[in-house]
Parts: structure tokens; C-alpha cells; sequence
């Protein structure tokens, strides 16, 4: 059973402060010194530098990833630093915070890692929990939006997973996948090592970094006076999102995903009616946040499911099968989990081919991933929130 992760006599400025990490303006506690790696595999040929604009204050990667010849796949740049990095424990269930800018934003390979409670850090973060001994290093992609101001990058720190392949990058078992996976309070307290990565495309790179933070979850902050909806272009919804969702939902003014959106979306505008981060999903466990608590709003009897946007009825459960049944299949896989009988189909569009699901009202709800137990659709709670709709 996961632990729940109590906060006790803090305030909400306090909960909402992020935690600097690495800074590039030579506070001693945030200051690192980090170093150009390139692939050394089989003759790679990729090439990078490492430097600090001291004027400007920030780290600038820059470089050229390209074909391993033997391989005929994609090599890797990267910068990296060991030390002893403040604890970040309290950011448990937030996210990380890079603030970048980059003339190559249109670069697919960008990926950030760090280790924590490795025997060998550099190690590690070579094998990704591939070879034995290599876990504890957690690595995740990120992109960087068009522009030449730095931006925050927010990435959920449920994103990250410690399981991936060193031929390219890419996840094995994601954190949602395989929980022994995720980052923990106590692997982000101890971190020993940051790298950022050029990886697993080929092109020219430079990408800046000012700064590297941590942000705990919001737990009680006041929804933002004006928020908006995801440009036109990529705003999927019929309406603008509810601002009285349930389950404390609008109290998450904050779009933590791993893509670059409105800093003025909340998590609701931005997983649910933003196609930008459609492959992506709320918080992994956000139904157990402080802030939420999905069970304690759930009776004994049936509880609908409302559209988060036109608050049409979309699922309801239990339905042939009991509330502990729900929680417990909701508990493995860390986002509210349906079975068919609780789908009100004409209301909910599955595309079997992606397994995207999404509502008559354009409303992306989450992903249909059936496993051993039969159909099963891994939903947003942010998505599913609405009050009904009169």
C-alpha cells in the first residue's frame, strides 16, 4: 500500500515556495561545477561544450548529436555535476523547474536526470537500471518552447523514472508503469548528481540553463484571478473549464506538466483542452494529495463522474463491483481506473487505435489501457471533475 505523504503545520506560501537547487550566480549552496560529457560509444561522434556565461549567469550546452556510425542511431551530449544538492524532499509530488531558453527549441532529444541513493552515481547514470547495481538514476524528457527569454519548465517529478535504456534514452517501465520506479521524499533528499541531456536525435543543440528548482504541490492556493484557456490552435474543448470542479481540483492553478503551455493555465486547461499535452496525464496518485483526497469525497453508493468542461455524466462507479474493488484497482495504477460497465459510452469516445479517450465536449479524459483483468480506462481526475451539468 503507498504511504501517504503528510504535511503538517506549514503554510501555504511556504508550500508553494520553490527550492533552488542549482544556480549559476555563485551562491555556494547551488553553485556546481558541471562537465561536458560526449558518447563515447563504439565511436560516437557527437561533440558538445560546456560553459558559464558569468556576465548573464547562466550554463550554456552547446553542440552537434549525430549517427554512432556502427550503430546507425543517434549518440548523445551532455553536461553533468556531482555534489551534495539541498534537499528537496518537501517537492515531493511537485515538480522540477528548469528555467531555460534555447535557439534550438525545435531539438527532440532534451532530457534532465539525477541520482540519488546509487553506490556510484556517474555509473548509474550510464546503465539507467539496465546492468545490475544502476538504479537511482531518474531521467525524463522535457521540451523547451520557441522564444529567446528564459522560461520555466515545470516537470512533474512522477514523470522521472529510473528505468530506461542507455542505447537511447527512452523509459522501460515508466513511474505510472512500475512504482519501485518513481522518485521518492527520501531519493530526493540525498540527490548526488544533475545531468542534462542532448540525446537520442540528431541536430544542432545549444540550450541555456539559469536555474534548476523544485516546487512543492500547491495545497491551498487561491485559483488565479484570471486564467486562460490554451490558444485556439490547441485549445480541444467546447467551453472554458469549470472554475468550481470537485474534489478540490480548481485549487490546482498550476499547469505541472512536462511540456511548455501558460504559465496562466491551470492543471485542468492544460491536460484536459490543451493538444500539446495530450501523450501526457495529470500527477501521477493526484487523487491522494492533501488537497484532494478522491476517497473521503466518495459515499458508499455510486459516485458519477462529470465532465470537468460541459459537466455531461461520463463514468460511474462501482458498478458490478465494489468500492474497495475501484480503489484498489485506482491504487495499482495510480489514476482513477473504470471498467466497461462504469463508461457511459455515449458520452465517452475511445479511439481503440491510440487509446486516447476523450468527450462528445472535446474534452481529453485520459488513456484506455486494458490489462489482465479485461478494458480499462486510466482517466484524469482533473478531466472528470464537473459539476453536472442543469
Amino acid at each position: 500500500m503507498r504511504s501517504t505523504f503528510a504535511l503538517c503545520g506549514l503554510v501555504a506560501s511556504a508550500l508553494s515556495q520553490e527550492i533552488s537547487i542549482v544556480s549559476f550566480d555563485g551562491t555556494p549552496a547551488t553553485t556546481f561545477k558541471f562537465e561536458e560529457l560526449n558518447d563515447p560509444v563504439m565511436g560516437g561522434e557527437s561533440s558538445g561544450t560546456w560553459s558559464v556565461n558569468t556576465t548573464g549567469q547562466y550554463g550554456v550546452m552547446d553542440g552537434k548529436v549525430v549517427d554512432v556510425p556502427k550503430l546507425s542511431a543517434p549518440g548523445f551530449i551532455k553536461a553533468a555535476a556531482d555534489g551534495k544538492f539541498p534537499d528537496i524532499s518537501a517537492a515531493i509530488g511537485g515538480d522540477l523547474i528548469l528555467r531555460v531558453r534555447s535557439r534550438t527549441d525545435s531539438y527532440a532529444g532534451f532530457r534532465v536526470s539525477f541520482a540519488s541513493g546509487t553506490m556510484a552515481a556517474s555509473y548509474a547514470c550510464a546503465g539507467g537500471g539496465s546492468i545490475p547495481l544502476s538504479r537511482g538514476c531518474y531521467k525524463t524528457k522535457f521540451t523547451v518552447p520557441a522564444g529567446y527569454e528564459f522560461v520555466p519548465v515545470r516537470i512533474p517529478f512522477s514523470s522521472f523514472s529510473d528505468l530506461w535504456s542507455p542505447s537511447t534514452g527512452e523509459q522501460t517501465k515508466s513511474c505510472a508503469e512500475d512504482k519501485s520506479a518513481c522518485p521518492t521524499a527520501q531519493r530526493l533528499s540525498s540527490i548526488s548528481r544533475f545531468e542534462v541531456w542532448a540525446e537520442g536525435a540528431d541536430g544542432d543543440v545549444r540550450l541555456e540553463v539559469q536555474s534548476i528548482s523544485a516546487a512543492p504541490p500547491a495545497l491551498f492556493g487561491a485559483r488565479k484571478q484570471q486564467r486562460a484557456r490554451p490558444p485556439t490552435t490547441y485549445d480541444t474543448c467546447s467551453g472554458p473549464v469549470q472554475d468550481n470542479l470537485r474534489f478540490g481540483v480548481s485549487g490546482r492553478t498550476e499547469p505541472t506538466v512536462p511540456v511548455a503551455v501558460s504559465e496562466d493555465e491551470s492543471l485542468a486547461d492544460a491536460v484536459c483542452c490543451d493538444s500539446r499535452v495530450l501523450p501526457f496525464a495529470e500527477p501521477q496518485f493526484l487523487f491522494e494529495a492533501p488537497d484532494i483526497q478522491l476517497y473521503s469525497h466518495m459515499g458508499s453508493g455510486v459516485t458519477t463522474f462529470y465532465d470537468s468542461v460541459c459537466g455531461v455524466p461520463l463514468f460511474r462507479t462501482p458498478v458490478n463491483r465494489t468500492l474497495t474493488e475501484f480503489q484498489e484497482d485506482t491504487n495499482e495504477h495510480g489514476w482513477p481506473s473504470f471498467r466497461s460497465a462504469e463508461v457511459v459510452t455515449k458520452n465517452v469516445k475511445t479511439d481503440f487505435t491510440t487509446g486516447y479517450v476523450t468527450s462528445v465536449c472535446g474534452t481529453h479524459l485520459g488513456s484506455y489501457l486494458p490489462d489482465a483483468e479485461g478494458p480499462r480506462w486510466c482517466i484524469d481526475l482533473s478531466c472528470v471533475s464537473g459539476q453536472p451539468k442543469e
